[in-house]
């Protein structure tokens, strides 16, 4: 990078800070928090940055930090972590376990929240060199699984002049030493919709004096779906799909009320804005076959992440500058949610997949499952590519602006 050995800076940082970083996992995982209650996580992680003599800045509500990295006039780009575990008991039989009932990281939140913790530390050492091209702010993110913890970064500031955001999530199906890219929708928008129907109820053997509310449900259930994949370019990729559906409770009675849950996904941000609208003047017609009222929650969840197109062309130079050629492998689609999709409303960036599976293993450890683990070598291979994006942003994608005022705002 502008002629220097990234590389070998990478190589002599990591030959004495890897089996630190280890050691950090390890004890994030055996005492893992959940969302918006991660304050030891927080402190662990501002005592080390403290000791390497960054100033980090915690969040408004105690839990996550912000912490910038490197000063001057240069442009800013932002790296992101999440930090909290899910509410689900840890199977493995590892020295590591969590120690606390119910609750594991098994989504690699811990892994995400190392890697930018050792990639702080060797940029901090850049920045102290003089070797920095302007500034990388650290973006330690309380809540991604609730979700709502991009929020909290956003109100307090935490993208204010970021020229580009990138972030990256471990993946289970590829390979250590691989990361996956994709510019474009990468993960899906993920909304909740609860639908309730009101009806006068009856009997059954005279459904024509009555508003026959489990024919008019089903109806819904079976229409709506079907009338958005009419409304809707196919392309977005815009559906609804029931959970849970309950009404009645005998046999030979039409009840009065009923109700059906489900999800809304979609990986277009436009079609994901009108989403709401369109699924309400869709329902009262059906509804109203059936002489049935409807009152319909539509609770917003996370927007797509649209990868930006140069961000990603900047992460995969980044991969094979410190990963080398090869390294970059195509990713699927996901209609997941993933909060990231925030940032990128505000800033443009790209979010990555960086593979995490021992080569050549038979064992299929998926996130979200009590025995999801990883090959502990993708932390020292994801500071590289980490520290590899945000110099080749800086050099040659950042944009002006930011600094510390940010992290003034946050300890206001």
């Amino acid at each position: 990078m502008r002629g220097r050995d990234l590389r070998g800076e990478l190589d002599a940082f990591l030959a004495q800070a890897e089996p630190g970083l280890i050691d950090f996992r390890r004890d994030l995982h055996m005492h893992p928090e959940l969302a918006f209650a991660e304050y030891r996580t927080t402190e662990r992680i501002a005592a080390r940055l403290s000791e390497a003599g960054l100033v980090p800045a915690v969040l408004p509500k105690g839990t996550g930090l912000i912490c910038e990295v490197g000063d001057g006039d240069g442009p800013t780009v932002a790296l992101r972590a999440d930090i909290d575990a899910l509410a689900l008991a840890d199977e493995k039989d590892v020295p590591y376990r969590s120690t606390v009932a119910g609750v594991c990281h098994a989504c690699g939140h811990d892994v995400h929240t190392t890697i930018l913790l050792g990639t702080a530390l060797f940029l901090a050492g850049q920045a102290a060199a003089g070797l920095l091209p302007g500034r990388v702010r650290m973006i330690f993110q309380p809540a991604e699984e609730l979700p709502g913890g991009a929020l909290e970064v956003l109100a307090a500031g935490g993208l204010t002049g970021v020229g580009r955001i990138f972030g990256l999530h471990c993946d289970p199906r590829v390979d250590v030493g691989h990361v996956g890219l994709r510019a474009g929708a990468i993960t899906s928008a993920c909304d909740k919709v609860k639908i309730r129907v009101k009806g006068p109820g009856g009997h059954t053997a005279r459904p024509h004096l009555t508003a026959d509310l489990v024919f008019g449900l089903a109806k819904i259930l079976t229409e709506l779906p079907a009338a958005l994949s009419r409304r809707v370019d196919p392309r977005s990729s815009l559906s609804l799909v029931w959970g849970r559906v309950a009404a009645g409770s005998v046999a030979n009675a039409i009840p009065d009320d009923g109700v059906a849950e489900g999800t809304v996904r979609c990986l277009d941000e436009a079609a994901w804005h009108t989403a709401p609208d369109l699924i309400k003047a869709l329902l009262e017609p059906v509804a109203g076959l059936y002489g049935i009222e409807t009152e319909l929650d539509y609770i917003r969840g996370v927007p797509p992440v649209v990868n930006d197109e140069d961000s990603v062309k900047l992460l995969r130079e980044a991969a094979e500058q410190a990963l080398g050629r090869g390294s970059v492998v195509p990713t699927e689609q996901s209609l997941g949610g993933e909060d990231f999709g925030w940032y990128l409303e505000s800033a443009p960036g790209a979010y990555a997949r960086l593979g995490v599976r021992e080569p050549g293993t038979a064992v299929r450890r998926d996130i979200h499952q009590g025995t999801f683990d990883v090959d502990e070598s993708c932390i020292g291979l994801g500071v590289r590519f980490m520290a590899a994006t945000a110099l080749t942003a800086l050099w040659e994608g950042g944009l002006p602006g930011g600094g510390p005022q940010v992290a003034e705002a946050v300890r206001a």
